[in-house]
């Protein structure tokens, strides 16, 4: 019997602790085999002036021929950022042909934050990520992320929990029977919105610590996947992946680390 594996389709980004950088070592540390597919790669992350970018697409085709023609199967597929429409269709091509019965897909909308969107992202790439919906079973979109996948308006105000529920259960009715709405702040606390199809909502609060930090969607995501992965339900891998992300802001803010350097999330790997 072979190990559990995942594989991630993301940017890899040399320093600045995002997307493959963080995902890859925190879901081997849960005994789980990482696999990456690169996106683009990047020296530091785009919040800093002078970083090296290498947009990946015309090459990923052909990087994925060598996983198809070695018959590599995955019990996880997770995608995050992605750069161009065209990679959204080469991710929905990769979908269709590793998806088994038993294999989960979790998307993470990476598309903007604060009510505005990445500059990166255009209105036919945001038509085209509503086309990665239907393949999802887990999304992860904060705020923002839901309203552009939904095609409304960010609300002046943040929504009420009935209204989440029923945002939540539109984007449900269109595939992914698991919705985490990250990152919504309300006072000194960040709400965590989790929705599960055919289930009461349940509410993952966490204090807020500092200004945001660079790379927490990525490190959330890939707790969530390594834990649903080894059989937790949806909502207690929610809450590992929530509790892991604050006690590594925690010591971050504690050692003065850079908020655009992400989360110093090495000391607790063994705690996954």
């Amino acid at each position: 019997m072979r190990q559990k594996r995942i594989v991630l389709i993301n940017d890899v980004t040399g320093y600045s602790r995002c997307s493959v950088a963080v995902q890859l070592p925190i879901i081997s540390a849960m005994a789980i085999e990482c696999v990456s597919v690169p996106t683009a790669i990047l020296s530091i992350n785009t919040y800093h002036p002078g970083y090296f970018f290498d947009d990946y697409t015309d090459k990923m085709n052909d990087y994925i021929a060598t996983y198809k023609n070695m018959k590599l199967e995955f019990d996880g597929i997770v995608t995050g950022f992605l750069g161009s429409a065209k990679q959204i269709d080469i991710v929905i091509d990769f979908i269709k042909y590793f998806k088994h019965q038993n294999t989960f897909v979790l998307v993470d909308p990476v598309m903007g934050d604060h009510g505005k969107l990445y500059p990166t992202y255009t209105v036919k790439m945001q038509e085209k990520m509503r086309e990665l919906i239907p393949y999802a079973s887990i999304m992860t979109p904060n705020l923002t992320e839901l309203c552009a996948l939904l095609n409304i308006e960010y609300p002046n105000r943040i929504p009420d929990f009935d209204e989440l529920f029923k945002m939540c259960k539109q984007l449900s009715s269109q595939g992914p029977k698991m919705i985490v709405v990250t990152g919504i702040s309300i006072d000194d606390e960040i709400i965590n919105f989790v929705y599960e199809d055919g289930k009461d909502y349940q509410i993952i609060k966490a204090k807020r610590i500092g200004a945001d930090r660079s790379g927490t969607g990525d490190v959330i995501s890939g707790v969530i996947a390594g834990k649903y992965l080894l059989h937790h339900d949806f909502y207690q891998s929610v809450k590992a992946a929530v509790d892991f992300a604050s006690k590594c802001i925690d010591y971050s803010q504690k050692i003065g680390a850079h908020n655009h350097l992400g989360l110093c999330f090495e000391p607790f790997l063994k705690e996954l």
